[in-house]
C-alpha cells in the first residue's frame, strides 16, 4: 500500500509538472528583424540563435509592442499597452516604479501557480516610490510585482548608474562612498563628456555627454558608489553567470526567468574576446555577444536536463538602430547588411521595421520545427504564459494580452492575432497591422498644428509593399475606414482583451 501510494503521488507530480513548463524568455535590445542570420543576414553570423530557431518555431510576424525599450517592456511584462499609462516613454534615470505592486503581472500570474521567479538584466522600468533611494532600499520594484530575485541594471547603460541592483539593493555598495543621482551637474568641476572630451574611449555624437564612466560619457549625471560600478564589458558575462546559479539552483521546480539582454543597446562595449569578431564593429560584434549568451542559456537547459520541459521565448524589445548618440562606427561598416530586414523604418518608428523583430519559441518535444506567418506579439505573454500554467487571469488585468498560445506552440491550424497596435516610444504615432493592411497614423509637428492640420493616416499593403513606400489609402477607403475604427477603438475603449 505504501509504495502504491509513493508511486501514485510521485506519478501526479511528474503529471502536474509536465502541465507546467519552465518558461524561459531572452529579450535582446534594439536586435532587428534582419539581424540573425535565421532570417537570411549572411553579414553577421548567430548560430545559438539559428539552433534555436533549428528545434522550435520561427515567426516572420513576431513584433513587440513599442519601438523603443521601456513601454515594450511594461507592455510584455503587464499585458497592457504602454499608451494607456502615463510615464512609460524612455525612462529617466531616477524614474520611479512605473509598474505597481497592485498589477498582475506575467511573474505574478505564474507566481501563483508555484513558480520560481526571477529578473536578470536590462530593467528600465523605474524603481521606488517618488525615485529611486540608490543607498537603501529600492522598492517598490520587480520583488514587489512577482518577482523572487533580481540582479538588475537598473536604466539602461547610456544612462547612469553603473551599478547592479540586486533584489532591493545596489550591490557592493559602501556606505562610506554613498551614490548620488541627479540630471544635474553636481560641482563646476564635474567632469562630463564636454569639459573632458579628449578623454573619452568611445565619443558620443549627440547627447550622451554628461558624466564619465570606463571612458564613456552618459546621459546623467552621478558620484559615488565606486566600488558598485561595474566596467561595461562584463555585463552580458556577470548576467549569465548569475542566471546559470539561478536557474542551478531552482531546477527542481517551474521556473520563469525574465533575461534581459543590453546586446545590442548603446554604448556598444562588448567583452573583449567579442571585439572584432563580426567585421560589422561594435554593433555587429555585440550581436555575435548576445547570440553567444542564448548559447549558454541553451547549455545550461542541456547540462540541466530541462530542455525537454521549457518554453523558452527570444524577441527584441524594439526594432534597430545604427546612431544612438556615439560614433561607433555603426553606419560606416554597416556595408550590405539590412538591420531591419526588407522593412522600413527601426527603433523610435511605427513603420514596420520598428516592432517586427526577431520572434522564436522552442519546446522540445511539443513544439514542431518550422515557420510560422502566425501574427504574435511580446504583449501576449502573460495572457499565453498564465493559460499554460492553468492560471485565470483577473477582469481587469492584462488589458491587451491575448492568448495566443496555441500559436506559439505551432498547434496545426492555430492563429495568432488578428491585428494589432504598434506604438512608438509614447509621442502619440500609432500603427495597426490586420492582414496585409498596414495603417500609419502620425500626430501632427509643430507646423501642421500652427496651421490647424493635422497629417492623414496612410495606408500600405504589406503583401506587396513590405517596405512602406506606397500609400494606397485614396484607393482602398472602405479598408482605410476600417483599421482607422479598430484603431480609434483600441485607444479610446481601454482595453483590447475582452473580460472573461
Amino acid at each position: 500500500m505504501c509504495k502504491f501510494l509513493i508511486a501514485s503521488l510521485l506519478a501526479t507530480a511528474s503529471a502536474f509538472a509536465a502541465e507546467k513548463p519552465n518558461i524561459l524568455v531572452i529579450i535582446a535590445d534594439d536586435l532587428g528583424w534582419g539581424d540573425v542570420s535565421c532570417n537570411g543576414t549572411s553579414a553577421v553570423k548567430t548560430p545559438n540563435i539559428d539552433r534555436v530557431a533549428s528545434e522550435g518555431l520561427r515567426f516572420t510576424s513576431g513584433y513587440c509592442s513599442a519601438s523603443t525599450c521601456t513601454p515594450t517592456r511594461f507592455s510584455l511584462l503587464t499585458g497592457t499597452y504602454a499608451f494607456r499609462q502615463k510615464g512609460t516613454g524612455v525612462a529617466p534615470p531616477n524614474a520611479p516604479a512605473l509598474i505597481q505592486p497592485s498589477t498582475p503581472t506575467i511573474a505574478s500570474l505564474l507566481k501563483q501557480q508555484g513558480y520560481a521567479t526571477a529578473a536578470i538584466g536590462k530593467w528600465h522600468l523605474g524603481l521606488g516610490t517618488d525615485q529611486p533611494d540608490w543607498n537603501g532600499d529600492l522598492k517598490p520594484g520587480p520583488l514587489e510585482i512577482g518577482f523572487d530575485h533580481c540582479l538588475l541594471l537598473p536604466t539602461t547603460n547610456d544612462r547612469v548608474p553603473q551599478v547592479f541592483v540586486e533584489d532591493h539593493r545596489v550591490r557592493n555598495l559602501d556606505p562610506a562612498d554613498p551614490l548620488w543621482v541627479g540630471d544635474k551637474k553636481p560641482s563646476p568641476d564635474h567632469p562630463t563628456g564636454i569639459t573632458h572630451r579628449d578623454t573619452l574611449k568611445m565619443d558620443w555624437s549627440l547627447g550622451h555627454n554628461c558624466t564619465i564612466h570606463n571612458g564613456i560619457s552618459r546621459i546623467g549625471f552621478y558620484t559615488g558608489g565606486m566600488k558598485a560600478r561595474f566596467r561595461d564589458q562584463d555585463l552580458a558575462d556577470e548576467w549569465v553567470r548569475e542566471a546559470n546559479t539561478w536557474l542551478e539552483a531552482n531546477k527542481s521546480k517551474p521556473f520563469f526567468l525574465y533575461f534581459a539582454s543590453h546586446d545590442i543597446h548603446v554604448p556598444r562595449a562588448p567583452h573583449e574576446r567579442f571585439a572584432g569578431k563580426s567585421g560589422l564593429g561594435p554593433r555587429g560584434d555585440c550581436i555575435v555577444e548576445f547570440d553567444w549568451c542564448v548559447g549558454e542559456l541553451m547549455k545550461t537547459l542541456d547540462r540541466l536536463g530541462l530542455a525537454e520541459n521549457t518554453l523558452v521565448v527570444i524577441c527584441s524589445d524594439n526594432g534597430p538602430v545604427l546612431d544612438d548618440g556615439y560614433k561607433d562606427q555603426a553606419v560606416e561598416l554597416l556595408g550590405k547588411h539590412k538591420p531591419a530586414g526588407p522593412y522600413s523604418g527601426g527603433k523610435y518608428s511605427v513603420l514596420e521595421g520598428g516592432t517586427r523583430t526577431p520572434f522564436i519559441t522552442r519546446w522540445k518535444g511539443r513544439i514542431k520545427p518550422g515557420v510560422s506567418d502566425e501574427t504574435v506579439c511580446t504583449i501576449d505573454l502573460p495572457a499565453s504564459a498564465a493559460a499554460l500554467a492553468g492560471q485565470p487571469l483577473p477582469a481587469n488585468a492584462c488589458l491587451d494580452s491575448l492568448n495566443v498560445l496555441d500559436a506559439l506552440l505551432g498547434k496545426p491550424g492555430a492563429k495568432g492575432r488578428d491585428w494589432l497596435v504598434q506604438q512608438d516610444n509614447g509621442g502619440g504615432n500609432f500603427g495597426l497591422r490586420q492582414g496585409k493592411w498596414k495603417l500609419i497614423r502620425q500626430k501632427p509637428g509643430p507646423q501642421a498644428v500652427k496651421k490647424g492640420k493635422a497629417p492623414a493616416d496612410r495606408l500600405y499593403d504589406l503583401s506587396t509593399d513590405p517596405a512602406e513606400k506606397n500609400n494606397i489609402a485614396a484607393d482602398h477607403p472602405e479598408d482605410l475606414k476600417r483599421l482607422q475604427g479598430l484603431l480609434d477603438n483600441a485607444i479610446t475603449t481601454g482595453r483590447t482583451r475582452k473580460a472573461e
